[in-house]
Order: C-alpha cells, then structure tokens, then sequence
C-alpha cells in the first residue's frame, strides 16, 4: 500500500499585479477549466521529496537538473536551499543529491557512488518502468526504438539504460528513414511526457516497415500527459483561446499548446505567470480555456484565473474528463531515515 502524497502549500515568489481590461465581446465571457491540470503523482513525489530532504538534512541539499521542469517550483525550493546542479561532479563529496523526476542513467548513478553522495531517487516512477522496460530489451539483444526529444533528460536517462540497443527517433518523418540491423527483433518505447497522437503516427510509420515491430508491455506515455491532452482536446474546440500555465522546457506543457490548436482552438499561447498574459489575446474573445502542465502548482492556474476576472471573464466552468486519485510513496531513501518519524509518512508531518 502506497503511503499518500500531499500537496505542498507554495509559498509565494512577489509578481506585479495583473490587471487586464474588460473590453467588449460579442457572447458571455466565460473560461473552461481543464480537469485534471497541474501536479501529477510524480511531480508531487519528487517535489515533496526535496522538501522533506531539506527538513531533515538541512541546507544545502543539491539537485541534478531542475527536479521537475517549472521555473517557479525551482525557483521556490531555491529559496529554502535548493542548489540546482547540472552534472554529479559540481556536488560536494558526502553530499546529499536528489535526483530529478526525469530519471537518471546508470553511469550517473555510478558516478554519485563515486562521489561518495548520499542519493535520493525521486524518478517517476513510471519513468523507472520504461528505464527498466530498455534494460529488459537491450539484455536480451533487441534494437528499442525510443520515441522521444533528443536531450531531454528522460530520454537521455532512457538511453543509458539502453545502451548500444537504443536509437532515438524524434518525429514521425524520422520514423520514415530510421535504420534498424534485424526488422524482426526491434521494439519500441516511448518518452512518457509526448503528444499522444503524434507518437502514435509515428509508430504507425515505424510498423509499416517493420511489421513485427513489438510494443512495450504498457503505454510508457504516463496518465497524467494522456488525461491532460484529453481535456484540452475537449475543451478547444468552444475556446477562442487557451492559456496554458507551464515553462517553456517542460515538454508536456508544450505539446497541450500544440494539441489544443491541432483540436479547434483558435488561439494557443504558454505562460509561466499570469502576468504574461496579454491584452491583445483577448481581442473579441469570448471563451477562454485554460490548463496547465503536470509540474505546474495550482497557485499559478489560481493566479491566471485571477488576472482573466479583471478582463471581465468571472464566469468559470470546470470540465472534467477524468478523476486522478493515483499517490506514489515517498523515495526509500527519504523512508528509510523517517520511518521512525510516523508523522512524515506521506511526505509531510501531519
């Protein structure tokens, strides 16, 4: 049984006050709000994870790459002592290190133990059923086509997991010319962050030349991206725009603009905050969508909706198109040194 995860209350970074003007429209001012949006089980592990790190090891705890991929959310765990590394060796010897949600290769991990570091695994965890699906894969020998944005730290912790066995394949044009030594022996895995639609074309090209081309166990595009694209799949075909809370590397926040004007809207624009909101958007718009990426803390949707009301867009409706009650336990690490600690199950004391 899994222990729950919590939300952590975010505390505020200062932002100018957003208001917007509430010019004419033809029709009723409205905003269609996604659900689900935001935080996935994942990113709510992996955040809570430095959180409790910092509580009981104290500052610095030290981080390789951005946790989770939000600029405020690193920006905040920042401020309570944070430090955001790009490679193992920045980090002091005997040191603790989180690693990122995205996942690690192997020879990172090796590289830690060298170090000395004392290392906190906070990988989705089903990132580490793909990492362990191309480990499975390349042992036996297999070609593995991974689906997925070259220097993405997913994909890039995915493939040291492949080894030799993998290559990458970034589109579906790619799928077209892609080389493979044995047809008969290649399988496929996927980023779990992709546009559900566009990795699907591009494995419908890769099986029109490998026929026997084999599929992972499970779909490796993880819910939380699944159920995101699916709201704002319902949700753009009413909306005039969409307003999508996420940065501008996080690839499932990007891939929401890219569906929502593939699926009607006439307008799609990111943001990190709502002050970038801007009036020219809102020209003869009557019905806004909005949503948010799976690392995105609702105080920044919260805000959106906020600075929208100034524009005269009062009316919200929630649409939903899925529950998400899924909770991941806190890294072993992290459990290993409270499990004496019954308070902090969960990933905070209650």
């Amino acid at each position: 049984m899994t222990d729950p995860v919590v939300h952590l209350p975010t505390p505020r970074v200062p932002r100018a006050a957003v208001v917007l003007e509430d010019r004419p429209v033809s029709g009723r001012k409205r905003v269609l709000l996604a659900a689900p949006r935001g935080y996935c089980a994942g990113v709510d592990r992996a955040v809570v994870a430095v959180d409790k790190a910092l509580e009981t090891y104290g500052a610095p705890v030290y981080v390789r790459k951005q946790i989770v991929h939000n600029k405020h959310v690193v920006s905040e765990l920042e401020t309570r002592g944070a430090i955001f590394v790009d490679e193992v060796d920045e980090v002091p010897e005997g040191s603790h290190l989180v690693f990122s949600a995205h996942g690690v290769s192997p020879m990172v991990k090796d590289a830690a133990a060298e170090r000395d570091l004392q290392t906190i695994d906070a990988t989705c965890p089903l990132v580490t059923k793909v990492h362990r699906e191309a480990t499975r894969f390349a042992k036996r020998g297999q070609q593995i086509l991974l689906i997925g944005h070259d220097g993405h730290e997913e994909v890039e912790g995915t493939a040291g997991h492949g080894g030799q066995n993998v290559t990458i394949v970034h589109n579906p044009e790619e799928a077209d010319t892609v080389e493979v030594t044995d047809p008969d022996n290649v399988v496929w895995l996927s980023q779990t962050t992709l546009s559900v639609d566009e990795t699907m074309k591009t494995v419908n090209r890769l099986r029109r030349r490998f026929p026997n081309l084999q599929d992972p166990p499970s779909d490796d595009i993880c819910y939380a991206t699944t159920n995101r694209q699916a709201a704002i799949k319902n949700i753009a075909p009413a909306a005039e725009l969409v307003i999508v809370v996420g940065s501008a590397n996080s690839s499932n926040s990007v891939r929401l603009v890219e569906v929502a004007l593939q699926y009607g809207a006439k307008a799609a624009y990111r943001i990190d905050y709502a002050d970038e909101i801007r009036q020219e958007w809102l020209e003869g718009v009557a019905t806004v969508g909005v949503t948010s990426g799976a690392s995105v803390p609702e105080v920044l949707v919260e805000e959106t909706i906020a600075a929208l009301a100034t524009a005269g867009y009062t009316a919200v409706e929630e649409v939903e198109t899925a529950v998400e009650d899924l909770m991941f336990s806190l890294p072993k690490e992290l459990r290993k040194d409270l499990r004496e600690d019954k308070r902090a199950l969960g990933g905070r004391t209650r």
